[in-house]
């Protein structure tokens, strides 16, 4: 069961050609060092859309680390594996899933939850879902432009699965609760 429903295919190549601008002018790097993402890191970019965060993740990550890119639209899950191909990121894999992640118990450092969690439809069946894929100490790093600091605050916390770790310029990080 899909917890979003993907958008056509014309609105989200336009929203992908908004998102190249915007990296233009503000590079996502900056966002995802509040991350905290190291060499080695396993990453879940949740969300992912046509991919802006998962070049720089990778190269943060390093060859050792993995990035795991997830979308509910099949064109994201393609437009990420083209880029990956393109740019050599052999530590990029494209999951294509409206909220189960295929990933095992405690296998990710770092989850990117941007932009997204205004649009979900079952916003407290994903955050179970990373609650389960983040290893004990990792982090759900998260942002929503949509959405007000109480807001976010209050539906991420209120699952009693995470806790506010800190807040960032653009971030905010979020620590699993056991």
């Amino acid at each position: 069961m899909n917890t979003n429903k993907p958008k056509s295919d014309l609105h989200f190549r336009v929203m992908a050609l908004m998102f190249r601008i915007r990296d233009f002018f503000n590079p996502r790097r900056a966002v995802l060092k509040e991350a905290g993402i190291k060499p080695g890191f396993c990453v879940l970019d949740y969300g992912c859309g046509p991919g802006g965060y998962v070049a720089d993740a990778s190269r943060m990550a390093g060859e050792t680390g993995k990035i795991y890119a997830l979308d509910i639209h099949p064109l994201a899950a393609r437009m990420v594996e083209n880029n990956a191909s393109k740019k050599q990121l052999a530590n990029v894999k494209a999951i294509c899933s409206g909220c189960k992640t295929g990933l095992d118990d405690s296998s990710i450092d770092v989850v990117l939850l941007y932009d997204t969690f205004h649009d979900l439809e079952e916003p407290d069946r994903v955050l179970k879902e990373l609650h389960r894929v983040l290893k004990p100490k990792g982090t759900l790093s998260f942002s929503d432009h949509h959405l007000s600091e109480r807001d976010i605050v209050s539906k991420v916390t209120n699952s009693g699965l995470f806790r506010l770790l800190n807040k960032g310029e653009k971030t905010y990080n979020f620590a699993k609760k056991k």
